[in-house]
């Protein structure tokens, strides 16, 4: 397996420090954001003279493990989320001296909810209050990628004003101040307060009457719909698409004909 080895070592040195792994959404469980087919990753490591059979998620962040195989040899490697980074295994976690190994093979496709439970109670409202397109968005104050999507959202509501967008606050565990910027941006609620927090703007404090029902209301109903990462949208029939999409392709999910019941 070394001709592999190597040529992946050199992609990898090519590509760039391995290091600046990316990932589309923060908290909860990797596969909830991060798809990986195994057809997509032989695509991507076609040049490097060895054929994908399994993708798994190991005990590490940032990174899917590879099973790969060349002339009956088997090896591991590993893809980061931005697919730009290929590092060949095996990885050791230094607390226990041991190669850190992936689970099971990543889940395919979205999950759905009852689109029932969902109503526009404890939110800020984006686009048309009378649109018939409902998107829902759980989002954190703090989170980078909910900041890609907001923005992507505004243009979504500017292209077709036949959508509203239900932004539920929902703070991330992983944020500490998150739970007080969302309780001060519910209180209003405060579309532009919800701008100012995207934009690193320093938010007002909450005073001793800021409620914090809204909040809790919306980590409850997360919880209750087995929501644990931001960002995450959920569409009319109950589809739920986790991590941050552009404009145009949040209008194409809308689009995506409903599924059998």
């Amino acid at each position: 397996m070394k001709s592999l080895t190597t040529a992946v070592m050199l992609v990898t040195l090519m590509a760039g420090s391995a290091s600046a792994m990316s990932k589309e959404g923060c908290g909860g469980e990797c596969a909830s954001c991060h798809l990986l087919s195994v057809k997509e990753a032989n695509a991507l490591v076609k040049d490097l003279g060895g054929r994908v059979t399994k993708v798994k998620f190991p005990a590490m962040r940032g990174v899917w493990e590879l099973d790969m195989e060349k002339d009956g040899k088997k090896a591991v490697a590993y893809l980061d989320y931005g697919k730009k980074h290929v590092i060949p295994g095996p990885i050791f976690n230094l607390a226990t001296k041991k190669p850190i190994s992936g689970g099971a093979q990543q889940p395919a496709g979205v999950t759905k909810v009852n689109p029932a439970l969902l109503t526009p109670a404890n939110s800020i409202i984006l686009g048309n209050p009378q649109g018939k397109k409902r998107l829902f968005v759980f989002t954190d104050p703090d989170c980078p990628f909910c900041a890609k999507l907001h923005v992507e959202l505004k243009k979504l509501v500017a292209m077709d004003p036949s959508v509203v967008v239900y932004v539920k606050l929902f703070p991330l565990k992983m944020h500490p101040a998150a739970y007080d910027k969302s309780r001060v941006i519910l209180q209003g609620p405060s579309a532009k307060l919800l701008d100012d927090a995207f934009a690193k703007v320093t938010l007002p404090a909450p005073g001793p009457n800021t409620p914090t029902k809204g909040v809790e209301e919306n980590i409850k109903l997360a919880g209750r719909l087995g929501v644990n990462s931001t960002p995450t949208m959920i569409f009319p029939d109950g589809r739920v698409v986790a991590g941050s999409k552009s404009a145009t392709e949040i209008q194409a999910l809308f689009k995506v004909k409903k599924s059998h019941k």
